[in-house]
């Protein structure tokens, strides 16, 4: 069959991430279940996982080492189905995801209302402690400034201190101090903005942003061309792999408000981009999964909200 200029493209996007050095199966199988498998009740025969990440180059043996190593950092549990394995969703694997969806994948960040949330490390925390203190804070959000202290235009304590719990730092979070604090403009200084380019590093973001958008532009193209004629399974290739460079993008996003990010910053683009491509993707894929998923007997995977994963809701 000869392909279109359009098709070949959509195609190439696929061959290109095949040839990636150093896939992170994990990563990718994570992106599956937060957004095509959560709504189908979070459960999936193994070896429809393996159907479902062949067509990206994903073997076997490195679905099953990383499903292996998912269950044992608590993102799933696997459930013996005679010789048969399901695997599933685990109380911490939905928290983490809701989290994600909740803190990561709002549609837009609040309003800044000028006050730092700040959070101080009083005492001696060091060492591993406070390497895993610093990489929870870092994926909500907060940047670091000098010396123990860590930064947020607008983070919910709660939350905060329940995420912190959550990952097993009950011992440190007692070792935290929260307030509150300004930063006077004067005379349009921008002082807020020395503490944003102290805090995180958002000039390699942009610019990866940048490449995001610049990689998935002739994507929307090509998608516009094809229309109908979509291939259902390579619109659900396309999708995982739309939402798996995206999530990696804003997994290291801040989410700062727009007041404080730099001019004309590409993420906003890419957060519109993305969206689009999605749409474009959602009926051909959607059919797919409802022809492909399956329990370990043999049962098609129900989908009764016939809408995202909480890892997507924010693209529909």
């Amino acid at each position: 069959m000869t392909l279109t200029t359009a098709e070949a493209l959509l195609h190439h996007h696929i061959d290109a991430f095949k040839t990636e050095r150093r896939v992170k199966a994990g990563s990718v199988i994570v992106t599956a279940f937060g957004d095509a498998i959560a709504p189908r009740g979070g459960v999936l025969w193994l070896g429809s996982l393996i159907q479902l990440l062949a067509p990206l180059g994903i073997n076997e043996r490195l679905v099953r080492t990383a499903a292996f190593r998912l269950v044992k950092e608590d993102w799933l549990v696997a459930h013996a189905a005679g010789r048969r394995t399901n695997y599933a969703l685990s109380v911490n694997g939905r928290i983490r995801i809701q989290e994600a969806s909740r803190h990561i994948y709002a549609i837009s960040a609040p309003q800044w209302d000028g006050a730092w949330r700040l959070l101080a490390l009083l005492g001696e925390v060091n060492g591993r402690p406070r390497e895993a203190l610093r990489r929870a804070l870092y994926w909500q959000g907060f940047g670091e400034l000098n010396g123990p202290v860590f930064v947020h235009p607008s983070a919910d304590w709660g939350a905060v201190f329940d995420a912190l719990t959550q990952e097993g730092l009950q011992d440190t979070v007692s070792a935290l101090v929260p307030f509150t604090a300004q930063t006077p403009d004067v005379l349009g200084a921008g002082t807020a903005r020395d503490v944003v380019h102290r805090a995180w590093d958002l000039q390699q973001l942009g610019l990866d942003y940048a490449a995001f958008v610049r990689c998935y532009l002739p994507i929307e193209n090509a998608l516009n061309q094809v229309g109908n004629s979509l291939q259902p399974g390579l619109a659900f290739q396309l999708r995982l792999l739309l939402l798996h460079d995206f999530r990696r993008l804003l997994l290291r996003d801040p989410l700062l408000p727009e007041a404080l990010l730099p001019d004309q910053w590409p993420g906003v683009e890419a957060r519109t981009l993305c969206r689009a491509v999605y749409k474009c993707l959602w009926e051909a894929s959607e059919r797919y999964l409802a022809d492909t998923l399956q329990l370990a007997d043999g049962a098609p995977l129900q989908h009764a909200a016939k809408v995202p994963g909480p890892m997507a809701a924010w693209l529909l």
